[in-house]
C-alpha cells in the first residue's frame, strides 16, 4: 500500500507541475503578488495530495511566537515536504534562498525564477553569504519573509548539519527577529526516498531570537541551540544512544 501510494502521489506531482509551470509563464507579465498568489496553487496542491494520498498530516505548535511584522524563518532541513508547507501555511509570502542553478530544471526551475526570492552562486563560497545579506534585506523591505535552512542541505532524522550563518548574518544585518523551527518531516518523508509513510509531522515555531542582542556566530548558535534541543523533544528515541 505504501509502495502504491507514493507511484500515485509521484505521478500525481508529474501531471500538475508541467501545466501549473506553463501557466507560470503565462501569467509572468501580472504583477509579483498576483504572479506568486497563483503560483502558490501548486504547493498548496502538492501539500493537500500529500496529505490524502500518502496520509502525511501535520500540526504546527508555537505559532503564536510568529510575530505581526518582519521575521526570518530559520529551519530545521529534513525533506522536500517543509518547502511546501512553509510556502503554504506561513502567514506572510516568503522567499526561498537555493542555488541558482534550479532555474534550469524544466518546468519547476521556470516557475521558481519568476518569483523573485534568492538565488545564490554557492561556487562564491564568502561571496553567497554576501548575495543572503544584500538580496535578503530587499526581500524584507519587500514585506516577505526569507526561509533559510542554516544546514545547508537536508540531513536525516537525528543527524545534525553544520549550521551556517547565512541567515544569522542577515538577521543582524537588518535588526529583524529570527524564528527557529524544528520539526521531524523526515520521519513521513526521508530525503531522496520514494517511499513515504503515513502519519504526524509536527512542525514547532520558537521564541523571537533579537539578533541586536547577539553577534551573527552567538545568534547562529542560538538557533541551533534551540532546534537541536526542540529535535530531541519531537523525537526522543532518535537520540536515545546519544
Amino acid at each position: 500500500m505504501i509502495f502504491l501510494r507514493s507511484a500515485f502521489y509521484m505521478v500525481f506531482l508529474t501531471v500538475t507541475v508541467i501545466p501549473y509551470a506553463l501557466c507560470c509563464v503565462l501569467w509572468a507579465p501580472l504583477p509579483l503578488t498576483w504572479r506568486y498568489r497563483l503560483t502558490l496553487g501548486w504547493p498548496r496542491l502538492a501539500l493537500w495530495g500529500a496529505r490524502w494520498i500518502l496520509g502525511i498530516r501535520y500540526q504546527a505548535q508555537g505559532t503564536e511566537h510568529l510575530p505581526n511584522g518582519p521575521a526570518i524563518i530559520l529551519s530545521k532541513h529534513q525533506s522536500a515536504w517543509e518547502t511546501l508547507y512553509f510556502a503554504v501555511k506561513l502567514p506572510r509570502d516568503v522567499v526561498f534562498v537555493y542555488k541558482k542553478e534550479l532555474h534550469h530544471v524544466p518546468f519547476f526551475g521556470w516557475s521558481l525564477a519568476l518569483l523573485s526570492m534568492i538565488p545564490i552562486d554557492r561556487a562564491k563560497g564568502r561571496e553567497s553569504f554576501e548575495q543572503v545579506v544584500r538580496i535578503g534585506s530587499l526581500r524584507l523591505q519587500e514585506g516577505r519573509w526569507p526561509v533559510l535552512f542554516p544546514e545547508g542541505t537536508r540531513v536525516a532524522p537525528g543527524e545534525v548539519g553544520r549550521y551556517k550563518q547565512g541567515g544569522a548574518l542577515l538577521a543582524c544585518k537588518t535588526g529583524v527577529p529570527v524564528i527557529p523551527v524544528a520539526h521531524n518531516a523526515g520521519e513521513r518523508w526521508p530525503r531522496n526516498a520514494f517511499l513515504k509513510t503515513p502519519g504526524l509531522v509536527t512542525v514547532s515555531y520558537g521564541p523571537p531570537l533579537d539578533p541586536t542582542q547577539h553577534n551573527p556566530v552567538s545568534l547562529n548558535a542560538a538557533v541551533r541551540d534551540w532546534i537541536e534541543a526542540e529535535m530531541r523533544v519531537l523525537n526522543p528515541e532518535r537520540y536515545a544512544q546519544r
